[in-house]
Order: structure tokens, then sequence, then C-alpha cells
């Protein structure tokens, strides 16, 4: 059933081999399992909704439900039926769709929305209405405070000081190798993501020996990126860190291959672990770092990846997409465990023991703290290779091979 609001498209769809699309009688409410999520297909977080969060959920709700659906507690399973709003990158359009989701469409769950920004302005509303919040893409040094303020929301992804650190240990180890030297020329976006990485890195670089020799914050929505690369180039640093979004992760490498900009080590923020960016790339994606990163020779990463591309056309990100199927799975266990009641399912999140396609998932005062903080392409993978000492890291590749 399709119906058109203010808010956009919102979609019906009992997706699996019981019901097929088109044309079949609808379940009954009380044998099915109502989901809800506001999330941008259309706008400015198009790109990342459409990349790593979207095709997870589904290809989760498509598994769950070829399995027979969501199991309850006393055995009985119940196939899930989605509701979905277009929140159009707005948060204003994505608040009001929240809230009908819960006050009007009455789901039993509510998926979160893409993005730091979008999580934080539809948190009030989810602890208000008693929902759980499964913050899986927000980075966010305040995530302590948060998962205090609100006791239901859970916070995947780390803070921007967990990756600016990882970043620098990753690059100390090069310095004291003698692959690079101690200069470093850094940018970082003027928006709630690049302000957490900056704080927390300028710090870390100093206190690990590292001079500062360029950084500069550019507007969100800048396009043109030769003068700061200009910038860079001539700062006689030999690693080059972008804390950016995918637009000007992707400007950047575009504006360095045409200008011949070869720093030992070239780092972006969002966007460098996106499938399509070795495309980006020109097919020169070897050696370029970025946040975040996976385990390429993990078994079950590597059925995620398989079964993510067969099923949605493209395979997933190489950060996010995982932990957010991840978070999925453990709704699942914890709806097994507890039912449906929110209250339950919070206290199970918070406290229990999750098996996913990630590992063994335990929270640690409702955040994610088992992450990946850098990672490096590397023969076709986006490789993690910081916690360096962590089971499944990859060793760097410093310096980088010229464009």
């Amino acid at each position: 059933m399709t119906k058109i609001s203010r808010f956009g498209a919102l979609r019906r769809a009992v997706f699996g081999s019981a019901i097929a699309l088109g044309g079949a009688t609808a379940l009954a409410a009380e044998d099915t399992v109502t989901i809800g999520y506001a999330v941008a297909r259309t706008g400015a977080n198009a790109t990342g909704a459409g990349i790593t969060t979207i095709p997870n959920y589904e290809l989760w709700v498509k598994d769950v439900n070829a399995a027979g659906g969501l199991t309850l507690p006393d055995g009985s399973r119940r196939m899930i039926e989605v509701v979905e709003y277009d929140n159009r990158s707005s948060n204003e359009d994505l608040v009001r769709a929240v809230e009908r989701l819960a006050s009007q469409d009455k789901v039993d769950l509510i998926l979160p929305p893409w993005g730091t920004g979008a999580n934080l302005a539809v948190a009030p509303l989810f602890a208000r209405f008693g929902y759980p919040q499964l913050a899986v893409t927000a980075v966010t040094d305040k995530a302590p405070d948060f998962a205090r303020r609100w006791d239901r929301s859970f916070w995947m992804l780390g803070g921007g000081h967990d990756y600016a650190a990882g970043l620098v240990d990753t690059l100390s180890a090069a310095r004291d190798a003698g692959t690079i030297n101690d200069k470093v020329a850094v940018v970082s976006v003027a928006d709630g993501f690049g302000i957490d990485l900056i704080k927390g890195a300028r710090p870390a670089f100093e206190e690990a020996g590292f001079e500062l020799v360029y950084d500069e914050t550019y507007p969100l929505g800048t396009s043109d990126f030769a003068a700061i690369l200009a910038e860079a180039q001539g700062s006689g640093a030999d690693s080059f860190v972008a804390f950016s979004y995918p637009p000007g992760s992707f400007g950047m490498v575009k504006t360095a291959q045409s200008m011949g900009y070869n720093p030992g080590v070239f780092y972006i923020g969002v966007g460098g672990a996106f499938p399509i960016f070795p495309k980006i790339a020109d097919g020169k994606a070897e050696g370029v770092m970025a946040i975040g990163g996976v385990d390429a020779d993990s078994p079950a990463i590597q059925d995620y990846f398989a079964r993510h591309t067969a099923a949605i056309g493209t395979p997933p990100d190489s950060w996010a997409s995982a932990i957010t199927y991840a978070s999925l799975e453990m709704l699942a266990q914890a709806v097994e465990r507890v039912g449906l009641d929110h209250a339950a399912l919070a206290a199970e999140l918070s406290s229990g023991h999750f098996q996913t396609i990630i590992g063994e998932v335990r929270l640690q005062d409702n955040q994610l703290r088992d992450l990946w903080w850098v990672g490096q392409w590397q023969g076709g993978d986006f490789r993690a290779v910081n916690p360096a000492a962590r089971a499944g890291a990859s060793a760097p590749v410093i310096p980088k091979p010229q464009w």
C-alpha cells in the first residue's frame, strides 16, 4: 500500500516469501511487528543514508521475514511490516515524521535516521515516547552525556576524539619508523562532525609531537578545494588529513589528483569507506586512509558483504554499514528474549550480550566501544588498520602509492 503525506512517500510493505509484493492480502495486525523509520531518500543526506542506512534496513527486514519473522519470547514469529517516511534531509520533517510514527501510526519499533545531527534532533522525541534509539550513525564526544540524559538511547559509532586519537597513533608509528615527517596539514568541515574531530585532533597531534603546519576549516557546501590543497601541498607536510563529509572527501581527492598532490598520507573523513570511492578516485584508491574500516578477512563480514551485494545490488560501506546491520541483529535478539515492551528492550540492549556479524557485542554505558578507528584501501578492500593491536587489523601501507 502506498500513501502520500506531507512528509513524502509513506511505504508499507511486508518483505519475504510469505507475502508476495503486489496484490496479496495483508497479514492481520496481531501477526505482524510494525517497524517505522524516517530516513533521507532525498536531499543532502540521501547519499549517506542511501549507502549506509536504507540498504541495511531493507536487507535485515528481508532476512528476518525470509526466516519466518521476528521471534518472540514464547517462540512465536511475526513478520515485519515497514512504515517508512522520506525526511527529505530536513530535521523539521524528520521530527514530524517520527512523532507521527509514534502517535498516529503507533508502530512497535522505530529505527533511527542517518547522521549525527538527525539523531540528536529526534533523541528527545524517542525519549518522550519511550522508544529505544539505536543511534548507529552518530559520531559525538558527548555520547556519554546523551546516554545518561536519554537512558533508552544507544550510541554506536564513538566520538570524534576516538577517531582522531586512532589516526594520531597510526601516524606516530609511521613517523617513528622514519616513513613520514612530523608535519601535518589538516582541514575540517565547519559542522558538528568536523568540529568534534578537529577539537580532538589538535591536542592529540601536539601531545604526540606533530606540528600542524596548516590548519584550516571550510564551510559546509564548499565545492572548490584548489586553494586549500595548494596551501597543503606547499606546507611541507608529509601527511594530509581532512575531517570531511562525502562531498568534500570526494572533491579533495579529485583536486589532489588533478594537481599532482601526492603526500605520503592522504586521509579523508566520511565517504572514504563507501563502495563507490574507488570509482570516485578514478581507480586509484590504493593507500588512501579514511575513518572506519572492517576486518576484511572475517568470514562473517565476507558473508555479509556477499549477501548485501546480492540483495541490494551494491556492496555495503566498510565503516557504519556492518555496525548498522549488527545493531538490528541486537534488536532482534533482544525482542526474542524480552518481547516488544520498550522498557524491557532498552534494559536488554543496555546489559545483554549479542552475537553479530562484527562479533560478540556488549555495550558499555549504552555505547559501542569496540570499534575500528582508521581504515585504508588495500588491494580493493577498505581494511581496518587501527587499533593496530586488535585482532583483524591490517598493517598500514605508508607512504601511499602515487595517484
